[in-house]
């Protein structure tokens, strides 16, 4: 266990970052009477849980369900958020062949779309995997093959796997697989529907109901934000750190760019949710060579959202839709006005999020706004969800470093990056790129508040929060949407 430099009274922490992560860690530490500073690059805050704005619209970058078993966030959010929480309830499928499936799969839904024989060659796929699985299990190909089948791996998996990540299935690292997938009933809803297969209690669903902020879940973070400064911390805004000073093993102050020239702030803690890649590249002096190429090893799947504005209601009844087809270019579609009709602008429009998966500086990314629109507008129609024609505006937002890549060297550049950043006990690393760890919003929310805790004395491990491989959405059938125990608290 690492040791942690203790909070003193008096003590001014640096908080690195204005998402989930940085933003819960700097609201505990107000609550709590301390010092503390939020240094965010961007003028919003809620880093990929922000809600963008758009001629009276409201958006997600990516879709946000509030749904946990950690009990400590779920007060949290209902201590911000208070009667803003609205429940919606979950609708979601996959498109795939031209046709639409209901996710999770439903047996006969899935029957009726893959015909009789697909259905039976994915039983017999299955089974032979249950009988014979690969002895090897390192990346998503043979994780996902050895408990669902190859015939089912390769029908609803692969394609949209791939579309995400940019990379083969094959470079993907089976960790992250046994994070988000492990219990699902993708591939147990479809071999349920044979006689012979055993059902029961172990079999698994997803919610079909969620907790969800009225205007999105940027409201929650616009309030944390607030009630910071309402409890004597700062909120700074445009500030991109560009340096963390270190000295005989602390850190001593961070450099931030703030449009207008450069800040120095001094802070006896320094909570960091930026990029462990850009983290590395800050720190001054640098680190040594060795560490800094695993820092550059590091790598990051980029997003964009381009919002359009349909004049049509009602378009269809899913929060947001799996595009599992290679012939267009995007991943998935969000629907925000079944996530909540107060993110409309226009009561009688509506909201259309299409989501497209890039890295930083290719073709997509590079693409002109007006380019992005005409080709999610020509998307939209080709996938049959609304016609052409009825958009009437759109945007686009740019997300880079949305998602931490598990590829085949990640886990020993991270290692050796934690080698040398471990033992500076007041640098604190946090949230999903802080750590370099695929955490939903809740899991972010928890490294924060274990740091913090750690802090005032607690003996936490950090790293430790989603490795138990249990799928944060998922509950058994016969649970009725009751809130599992807490994954973690304060005193665990």
């Amino acid at each position: 266990m690492r040791s942690v430099a203790r909070l003193q009274p008096g003590d001014h922490t640096v908080v690195i970052g204005g998402g989930p992560g940085g933003l819960t860690a700097a609201y505990l530490l107000a609550r709590g009477g301390h010092r503390v500073t939020v240094l965010e690059s961007t003028d919003m805050v809620g880093g990929i849980s922000r809600t963008a704005q758009y001629d009276g619209f409201r958006f997600d970058i990516g879709g946000h369900r509030f749904f946990t078993k950690i009990e400590a966030v779920e007060e949290l959010w209902h201590e911000i958020l208070g009667d803003e929480f609205i429940r919606v309830p979950r609708l979601s499928r996959i498109f795939y062949d031209g046709k639409f499936f209901d996710y999770p799969l439903k047996a006969m839904n899935a029957l009726r779309g893959l015909g009789l024989i697909p259905a039976i060659q994915i039983l017999v796929s299955y089974v032979k995997a249950n009988i014979s699985p690969s002895p090897v299990e390192e990346n998503f190909e043979q994780w996902v093959s050895n408990r669902f089948g190859k015939k089912l791996y390769e029908t609803f998996f692969k394609t949209y796997t791939e579309k995400v990540w940019g990379i083969p299935c094959t470079e993907i690292r089976a960790e992250w697989a046994a994070q988000r997938i492990q219990g699902l009933s993708l591939a147990k809803a479809i071999v349920a529907a044979v006689p012979m297969t055993k059902r029961g209690s172990g079999i698994k669903t997803l919610i079909n109901e969620f907790q969800y902020p009225r205007l999105g879940p940027g409201q929650m973070w616009e309030l944390c934000r607030d009630r910071i400064g309402e409890m004597g911390g700062r909120v700074l805004m445009r500030h991109e750190v560009t340096a963390l000073e270190h000295d005989a093993g602390r850190i001593v102050a961070v450099r931030a760019a703030t449009g207008g020239g450069e800040k120095r702030i001094e802070g006896d803690h320094f909570i960091s949710t930026m990029p462990v890649r850009s983290l590395v590249r800050c720190l001054d002096p640098a680190p040594p060579a060795d560490i800094r190429d695993a820092g550059e090893g590091l790598r990051y799947r980029d997003f964009l959202t381009v919002a359009l504005i349909v004049d049509r209601q009602d378009l269809f009844p899913d929060n947001w839709i799996y595009i599992h087809s290679a012939n267009v270019k995007v991943g998935r579609i969000q629907n925000f006005g079944n996530w909540s009709r107060a993110m409309l602008g226009d009561p009688e429009k509506s909201c259309l999020g299409l989501e497209y998966f890039c890295f930083e500086g290719d073709g997509l990314w590079e693409s002109s706004d007006e380019d992005l629109i005409a080709l999610a507008k020509k998307e939209i129609d080709e996938l049959g969800l609304a016609d052409a024609d009825l958009v009437t505006d759109g945007t686009v937002v740019r997300m880079p470093k949305a998602y931490p890549i598990y590829d085949s060297e990640y886990t020993r550049h991270l290692d050796h990056i934690r080698h040398f950043i471990d033992p500076i006990g007041n640098l604190h690393p946090v949230g999903r790129n802080g750590m370099h760890k695929y955490n939903n919003q809740d899991h972010s929310m928890l490294t924060a508040m274990m740091s913090v805790w750690n802090m005032e004395g607690a003996d936490h491990d950090v790293w430790a929060v989603n490795t138990d491989f249990e799928y944060h959405e998922e509950m058994k059938v016969g649970e009725s949407g009751k809130r599992g125990e807490a994954a973690r608290s304060r005193t665990a």
